[in-house]
């Protein structure tokens, strides 16, 4: 068959199962599989297409028309320009988030230790790492299945030095804890840090070590009634842990607030993704943590996405 005639038939498979975005999917998922670009079907579609290629696409065009999400079907989604792997084991990186870590980027200077809970892919530290200097960053998360997505995410995206390092010391005396914005008291806590980046399984600060300066999360923050009405590639295909945020979808809020400050530097930063109608209960929980200059920030579709806020120095 050719490439434009086994495009066609893609896009009609996927038609027929109501897919929404059949005609982008259909092109995506054969260019995913024969390493094309979107000129080819205009330029190339009289192209014959290999038996091998053509059963691959078939398979992928099926799996498609199960709801199975495209960016696990390709294995891959961009984010922040970068281009993450992603799997059945962690939630795809979505546009809105790209907003939180604007907003992080915004308050970042070199040298800063950053906390990402509920890392997942590790977009958000893996981006956040990328776009700065100097900075260093632990990923945490309760899932082993999805450290390892993350674990190969930062050996494609910060390079292999960048990953290497992390199995090695680069010792944090009091000197060195102080120029990350912490008391010298806090030293003993921090320890020896491994290199630029380091991922730890557990839940929330359970395995978080030494003072951030900045921790950044987007928890699970979806009501638990909600998740059946979810479309059928969220509910069936994403992992239930990095959706359901409890009866009210705000179990992750409560306690990242209430457990942060001990990990915060003084003048530290707390950066939370949040459903369009959680800001004020978010921001009354920080404000009733003692938190300061509360700001609440809209993604592109004006819907509340974002709330941040600042430690005071204790």
């Amino acid at each position: 068959m050719t490439y434009e005639g086994l495009y066609r038939w893609g896009r009609e498979e996927l038609l027929s199962a109501e897919i929404t975005e059949a005609q982008l999917d259909a092109r995506l998922l054969l260019e995913s599989v024969c390493g094309t670009g979107r000129n080819d079907l205009l330029v190339h579609g009289d192209r014959e297409v290999d038996s091998e290629k053509q059963n691959a696409y078939e398979r992928l065009i099926a799996g498609r028309k199960a709801r199975i999400p495209l960016q696990q079907l390709t294995g891959v989604q961009e984010f922040m320009g970068l281009e993450f792997l992603v799997d059945e084991h962690v939630l795809i990186p979505r546009q809105d988030t790209e907003i939180l870590v604007e907003e992080v980027l915004k308050n970042l200077y070199d040298g800063m230790r950053i906390l990402d809970l509920c890392t997942g892919s590790g977009c958000i530290l893996i981006s956040l790492l990328h776009y700065s200097n100097d900075c260093e960053g632990v990923g945490a998360d309760i899932s082993a299945e999805a450290l390892e997505v993350a674990r190969r995410n930062a050996r494609k995206l910060l390079g292999p030095k960048a990953w290497a390092e992390a199995g090695a010391s680069v010792g944090t005396g009091a000197e060195d804890v102080r120029e990350l914005g912490c008391g010298e008291d806090d030293a003993a806590g921090a320890g020896d840090r491994d290199g630029r980046i380091s991922f730890v399984q557990g839940d929330l600060f359970e395995k978080a070590e030494g003072k951030f300066d900045i921790i950044v999360s987007n928890p699970p923050y979806i009501s638990s009634g909600v998740i059946g009405t979810l479309m059928p590639e969220v509910r069936e295909h994403e992992p239930l842990g990095a959706l359901d945020g409890g009866e009210d979808g705000l179990s992750f809020y409560r306690r990242i607030v209430e457990e942060c400050r001990p990990h915060l530097c003084g003048g530290g930063m707390l950066f939370l993704e949040i459903g369009y109608d959680q800001a004020d209960d978010v921001r009354k929980l920080m404000e009733d943590a003692g938190f300061l200059e509360i700001n609440v920030v809209k993604d592109y579709g004006g819907l509340d996405r974002v709330v941040y806020g600042t430690k005071g120095f204790e």
